[in-house]
């Protein structure tokens, strides 16, 4: 099935769809794995904001659904993304897989919930309400003419045209991957690891960690570009 969405994609690079077909596999492998993946998202962040770097295939029927831009978080970088966070409140991108969830409306319209599968890395997604969502800042044509796109609070934002339908495609248990050639989190990654089964432990270890209180406030989505 890879080849067929390599063929259908040929400006991502293949050893980007490699790791997220890598990962995706892992995921899945997981006891109580509630991952029912009808597309696979990819976001190759190591590419400039003025370029389409999200690649959206079906599994389904292999092949491309959408090639779009995306913005990431201000304190990630300018036009190049440079540096990645877990962190609340540090306004950047996260790295890793993602399992998609529920749908919602919310300060930045129809919505959609990302659930981080990476201790250490992404696993406080929710938390800091990393979310799938359209933005006018994600616009191509003032990107060309400012050097970069508009930049979010760490969401992967998309162009507002093709929020609603990338959302609906992508909702409810698919995955999302989003890659930065970060050594760290390549040496890391329990989706990346030789042995995919530690994942369950990290992700019991993960869920036995105090949380941030009141982290629940991010919700409200104080969602202010710039």
């Amino acid at each position: 099935m890879t080849e067929a969405l390599a063929r259908s994609a040929p400006a991502l690079d293949r050893g980007v769809l490699d790791l997220a077909a890598r990962a995706m596999s892992c995921a899945l492998r997981q006891p109580g794995a509630a991952l029912r993946p009808r597309t696979l998202s990819v976001i190759d962040f190591s590419r400039p904001s003025t370029e389409p770097r999200l690649w959206v295939f079906d599994l389904e029927r292999p092949g491309l659904l959408f090639e779009e831009w995306v913005a990431h978080g201000r304190n990630t970088g300018g036009n190049m993304a440079t540096a990645f966070s877990n962190r609340s409140g540090s306004y950047m991108s996260s790295l890793g897989g993602f399992q998609t969830q529920e749908t919602y409306v919310g300060a930045n319209g129809y919505s959609l919930r990302l659930r981080g599968l990476e201790p250490g890395f992404n696993d406080l997604a929710r938390e800091r309400a990393i979310v799938i969502h359209g933005a006018p800042y994600v616009n191509p044509l003032v990107a060309g003419t400012q050097g970069r796109l508009g930049r979010s609070l760490g969401c992967p934002a998309v162009r507002p045209a093709v929020a609603r339908e990338l959302i609906d495609s992508i909702s409810d248990g698919s995955f999302m991957f989003a890659y930065f050639p970060d050594e760290e989190w390549l040496e890391k990654s329990a989706l990346l690891a030789d042995d995919c089964g530690t994942l369950q432990q990290a992700m019991a270890a993960s869920a036995a960690r105090p949380r941030e209180q009141g982290a629940e406030y991010l919700f409200q989505e104080m969602a202010l570009p710039d």
